[in-house]
């Protein structure tokens, strides 16, 4: 497989570099091509501008997701963004690393997202979660936190891990067509010893040495929605981020 790793951490020796090394050296003794984009060392520019348009579709009002399909059609982003654009349809399998803040992923990687995700090539024009883009691609986040797993149980302090999660794996992984595989984590590491951390590395190589026979998580395809965008009457909801409305 063609592997991309998106990876957004300030600090080269974080634990989480240790983990992207690892990855990558697993990565390619199972006979994967790997790029990485480190958006700290490359410098990344995570702001979304008119900059971004070698040409505009609408010069007098930046609206970005207009000109983004635009630039898609007429070839004109600026280079940073067409070499990640590049890099996101050359693989086949797209890993998200990043820490864990405030639920989600820090700006950096944010501003990769809306900046790379186009709309032409990602989403729109009937282009979303089954039908998306990036479909026939897998995607997983790896991710690095402070917290602790039973922080984030169903009944945990801070809600389940998946519902965290999920603004992230359904709503920008699936959304795009990717097949969704369930999420690395490696907990707590403020608060673990150089033991489990090693620990933690060798359990990400070995899920990564089996990365290709792993289980997608499930995500309703759009044929399980009616026309008024709501789950027809006659499917169960089988996701956490769907449920009956509750009479009254």
């Amino acid at each position: 497989m063609n592997v991309l790793i998106v990876f957004a951490h300030h600090e080269p020796k974080s634990f989480g570099s240790a983990l992207l090394k690892r990855s990558v050296d697993a990565l390619q003794a199972h006979g994967h091509a790997v790029r990485v984009s480190d958006l700290h060392a490359m410098n990344f520019n995570p702001v979304a501008t008119a900059d971004d348009f070698t040409e505009r579709r609408f010069p007098d009002l930046l609206q970005y997701d207009r000109e983004q399909k635009h630039a898609w059609q007429r070839d004109a982003f600026a280079p940073d963004i067409q070499a990640e654009i590049d890099k996101l349809l050359w693989c086949d399998f797209l890993i998200l690393q990043f820490p864990l803040w405030w639920f989600s992923v820090p700006a950096m990687l944010k501003g990769w997202i809306d900046r790379v995700f186009v709309n032409g090539a990602v989403y729109g024009q009937g282009r979303r979660m089954d039908t998306g883009g990036l479909k026939g691609r897998r995607a997983m986040l790896t991710v690095t936190t402070g917290c602790y797993p039973e922080m984030v149980a169903e009944d945990g302090l801070l809600g389940g891990l998946d519902v965290n999660l999920w603004h992230l794996n359904s709503g920008t992984l699936a959304y795009a067509g990717f097949e969704v595989l369930r999420p690395f984590m490696a907990w707590s590491i403020h608060y673990t010893d150089e033991a489990r951390r090693h620990q933690y590395l060798d359990e990400y190589a070995a899920r990564l040495a089996g990365i290709e026979q792993d289980t997608p998580m499930f995500f309703h395809p759009l044929a399980d929605f009616g026309r008024d965008w709501r789950l027809r009457p006659e499917v169960e909801p089988k996701t956490v981020g769907h449920r009956r409305p509750v009479a009254g």
